[in-house]
């Protein structure tokens, strides 16, 4: 803004001394560029130890009849100099503001960013997968510790002290009592204990074991135990509900065998094999050379355990399986090494 709209008071009082004065003030002020320079002005001129400050110091000096006018000039060029400055100010904001808007504008016509799309784990498919299918067929979806307590990982089901699989060359011990679950089914007695029976249920996670790597076994792996209690079971209908699981992940027939097994929690116990579908049963390292997959251990539910999730055998009875996940996705997908799967390597993650 000009100069005279500022120092026509300062002007008027008839002090050559202070006109100048003004006019130095007014001009920093309006060379002042950004608001940092803006402040440093104001500070300068009107500040605690500034130049005005000074001057109102000198007044006590002055004759009485002298006092009363140099402090209405002084009064003045403050006011000039303060109005110069809130001008000056908003003046540089605006001009701040126009040079953001002109450096960020937007200019329609030219090409978008392309943005790469995300992936899901071929883990995460199948899990997202195996739990709605069991979820259209009446199951609870649960969750429980990886951490586990050693009773609910061996001795709430029925593995002995002396099992060779609580060996510390097959399990992660943690302190107190605690270890890595080396299984899912752990679940069978924490939802036995949770839930009120009849019920069904899956849980679907992550185990450890302390094992040497190959191409079908690694130290950590997904499994989801599936569990139903109930006055009266079948072998039959836990059959029923493998295969429905099968061919719904597979979305189609599959060929499997069943052969006895022995596991303490079930009882009795089988071993629901998959023709691998990695060599088409010719063989190869997922199924070692046998043509077959072990994938889902089954059976009845050992009347211990039953105990042990605080139900009564003679009431209850129950069916168990449980399913590798990791050797699952490697089937649907022709996977040939677990290994893959928890690489963390974004390459093969991109591939699904």
């Amino acid at each position: 803004m000009p100069l005279g709209c500022y120092k026509s008071a300062v002007l008027d009082a008839g002090n050559p001394g202070m006109d100048e004065l003004l006019r130095e003030a007014l001009g920093e002020v309006a060379e002042a560029t950004t608001i940092a320079t803006v402040k440093d002005v104001e500070v300068r001129w009107l500040g605690k130890k500034g130049r005005l400050t000074s001057l109102l110091k000198e007044l006590g000096g002055l004759p009485p009849e002298s006092r009363k006018a140099r402090g209405a000039e002084l009064n003045s060029f403050k006011q000039a100099v303060e109005q110069a400055v809130e001008s000056r100010r908003i003046e540089v904001t605006r001009a701040e503001a126009d040079d953001r808007a002109r450096a960020e504008r937007i200019d329609p016509t030219l090409p978008g960013h392309s943005m790469a799309a995300g992936r899901l784990h071929p883990l995460t498919r199948i899990v997202a997968e195996v739990e709605d299918l069991f979820e259209r067929m009446g199951f609870h979806i649960l969750d429980y510790p990886e951490a586990e307590r050693e009773y609910f990982n061996f001795d709430g089901l029925n593995i002995p002290a002396d099992h060779p699989a609580r060996d510390t060359q097959d399990t992660f011990y943690l302190p107190g009592g605690n270890v890595l679950r080396t299984h899912t089914s752990p679940g069978q007695v924490r939802a036995m204990r949770g839930l009120t029976p009849p019920f069904r249920a899956i849980f679907p996670g992550r185990v450890y074991r302390c094992e040497a790597t190959d191409a079908s076994h690694e130290h950590t792996f997904h499994q989801v135990e599936g569990l139903m209690i109930d006055r009266s079971v079948s072998i039959a209908n836990m059959l029923s509900s493998m295969m429905t699981l099968l061919e719904g992940v597979f979305r189609r027939k599959v060929e499997v065998r069943l052969r006895p097994g022995f596991f303490p929690f079930v009882e009795p116990g089988f071993e629901l094999d998959l023709r691998c579908m990695v060599c088409g049963g010719d063989g190869c390292p997922v199924c070692k050379r046998s043509g077959w997959v072990e994938l889902l251990p089954c059976g009845l539910v050992q009347p211990n355990v039953i105990r042990a999730g605080g139900l009564d055998p003679d009431e209850w009875e129950g069916w168990a399986f449980g399913l590798g996940l990791s050797r699952l996705v490697m089937m649907r997908y022709g996977i040939d090494d677990i290994r893959w799967l928890m690489a963390g390597d974004l390459r093969f993650a991109r591939q699904f």
